[in-house]
């Protein structure tokens, strides 16, 4: 018998590139450091990140620096570089 929360594994689709994740909700800075592993070390780069398939009551939508969003499987994540400096 447990009281915790089981931790769900799900396939997100990240620029059309499956991964496998075990938590209920993703942040901007993971989706991000999933489809550019350099961007821990490249903070400044700002990306702009997009998503679909998700949750009921909120299937698509931004995601902005310092948010959050539930995961489903199957979701799709766009991420792209601004391009600003």
């Amino acid at each position: 018998m447990s009281n915790s929360k089981e931790k769900k594994e799900v396939t997100i689709f990240i620029n059309g590139e499956p991964h496998e994740v075990e938590k209920d909700e993703i942040t901007y800075d993971e989706v991000v450091t999933l489809a550019f592993p350099d961007f821990p070390q490249h903070p400044e780069r700002t990306y702009s990140v997009t998503y679909e398939r998700g949750q009921g009551n909120k299937p698509t939508g931004i995601l902005s620096p310092g948010g959050t969003v539930k995961v489903k499987e199957g979701m799709r994540f766009k991420v792209k570089h601004t391009g600003q400096s």
